[in-house]
């Protein structure tokens, strides 16, 4: 299996030293032996190897990456940034696209969370250039998901004491209904909370604003019947919610142009009015 291979290995060995050589200005004259016999093949070659050769790096679109990586496999070992040139001439706009070229034709360990490709499910979140966003909307890795454990905790569903009529379903207002927009709409992608330095401290206790943000989607539900339950567990220990200090990184993260700042904030105020009554 492997002499049936080896012509065609020596003649791309041959094409990769022949670019180098073009390329280097050496002026190199091989005319691929292995394809002797074969003019339209070797003509084919010849023409590949000039066209590669006079690609300037201008025209290459040449670009530098940087990537945090980490590996589990050497836990002892700290993080550290691994360089990637890329050609954006033959790369898609979006970071996603460059992590996707770098993944198939430099470095297969590389790895990245990514789904829909459409900024709705939020999983390629991550951070660009000193930003959180998700990589399919920004324009020329893998996120600690804690937080989605943390996002449980708040019970994020419908919480009735009893059935709907009928046993279908719980009628809402058009007016009610429009109360929850700017809220359910969160992907849960965590740029928020990764932006969040109140949360990066204290994430054992506070729910961040991914988290919150969610919480206070079931606050404004009109057909929510536990509202004041939810109140008390998240206002148990202070540290839960009032860890936030109001500097809407969260909001200027979102990629939804949501504001969790907001929603932590008619938290606070629900829970105030609560206690003097």
């Amino acid at each position: 299996m492997w002499r049936k291979r080896q012509p065609c290995m020596n003649w791309f060995k041959q094409g990769v030293e022949k670019v180098e050589s073009i390329i280097k200005g050496s002026g190199s004259t091989v005319k691929f032996p292995t394809l002797k016999g074969h003019p339209n093949a070797r003509e084919y070659a010849e023409e590949m190897v000039r066209s590669f050769s006079k690609l300037s790096p201008e025209k290459k679109k040449l670009k530098e990456f940087k990537i945090y990586r980490w590996s589990q496999d050497f836990q002892a070992k700290k993080p550290l940034l691994h360089s990637y040139h890329v050609d954006l001439s033959t790369c898609g706009p979006m970071v996603l696209d460059v992590l996707q070229k770098i993944k198939g034709e430099q470095d297969s360990t590389l790895s990245f969370r990514r789904s829909c490709r459409e900024g709705i499910c939020g999983s390629c979140s991550m951070n660009i250039d000193g930003n959180n966003a998700l990589a399919c909307l920004k324009a020329n890795i893998m996120i600690d998901r804690v937080f989605t454990r943390v996002n449980r905790s708040i019970e994020p569903w419908l919480k009735t004491r009893k059935r709907p009529e009928n046993y279908r379903e719980h009628l809402q207002s058009p007016r009610d209904r429009k109360k929850l927009d700017g809220l359910y709409e969160c992907i849960l992608c965590a740029c928020c909370s990764t932006a969040c330095p109140a949360y990066w401290w204290n994430q054992e206790k506070f729910l961040g604003p991914a988290a919150l943000l969610n919480a206070y989607r079931w606050f404004s539900d009109s057909r929510d019947e536990y509202t004041e339950e939810r109140l008390q567990a998240l206002t148990e220990d202070e540290d839960v919610m009032y860890r936030c200090r109001n500097i809407k990184n969260c909001t200027a993260a979102c990629p939804k142009s949501l504001n969790p700042a907001k929603a932590i904030s008619m938290m606070r105020t629900m829970h105030m009015l609560n206690r003097k009554h």
